[in-house]
């Protein structure tokens, strides 16, 4: 069993600020995001300047445990790909290229050459992993990312890949419905879905990342 020690130590930090957790955007399915992603949160009145997306992998545009893109979202997947090209599309994922799960990175370079994407070899999981998407992204500039208001996570999880998000100083786009049918996710997946009906209810919201160059 390969615990997700640092959503476990992280979980603590909704106690204080319970929006950690919430989106900037939310989409039904991986079909459903706008390209280029900033389309999403102009249209919700927000000011971005989107120039890379740290994108997950299970039940985002995959189905868990498999390393191909789900096949009704190749187009789009394609699409985004062309958006963001090169290193400016990251797959960050608690299986693949995590160093607990991923021993030696071979579903990491499986995952590579089955999407063409790269995918990010880290120590810590989500959501405790910015740092070294932010050190990713400063070894290669070629990306134009110079701060963390310039990246956008998309992920089915809101205490993983949305806390990642607000943690690190990013876009969170939620996508809700996933790859898997509601019914056969797992427990804490489908509280997810109450606990963002319930804290949006009470007028939370995720915190908004601030660009220095503003």
């Amino acid at each position: 069993m390969n615990l997700n020690l640092s959503a476990s130590l992280n979980i603590y930090k909704l106690l204080l600020k319970p929006g950690l957790c919430l989106p900037h955007h939310t989409v039904p399915t991986f079909n459903d995001l706008p390209i280029p992603l900033d389309r999403g949160l102009q249209k919700d009145g927000r000011n971005a300047s989107i120039k890379a997306v740290v994108l997950d992998k299970d039940d985002c545009f995959a189905i868990p445990d498999t390393n191909d893109v789900h096949k009704p979202y190749k187009e789009k997947f394609e699409a985004l790909k062309a958006a963001y090209p090169g290193r400016k599309l990251l797959v960050v994922s608690n299986t693949a290229g995590a160093a607990s799960w991923d021993k030696g990175l071979k579903l990491a370079d499986e995952l590579h050459k089955s999407t063409g994407v790269y995918v990010l070899p880290h120590s810590a999981k989500k959501p405790g992993c910015g740092p070294e998407i932010m050190e990713y992204f400063r070894r290669h500039p070629e990306t134009g990312v110079t701060d963390p208001s310039q990246v956008a996570v998309v992920g089915d999880r809101l205490s993983t890949d949305m806390m990642l998000a607000n943690m690190m100083g990013g876009w969170g786009f939620w996508v809700k419905d996933g790859v898997v049918p509601l019914q056969q996710k797992s427990v804490f997946s489908r509280m997810e879905r109450h606990l963002a009906s319930f804290l949006l209810a009470r007028g939370f919201e995720p915190p908004e990342p601030v660009s220095p160059f503003e």
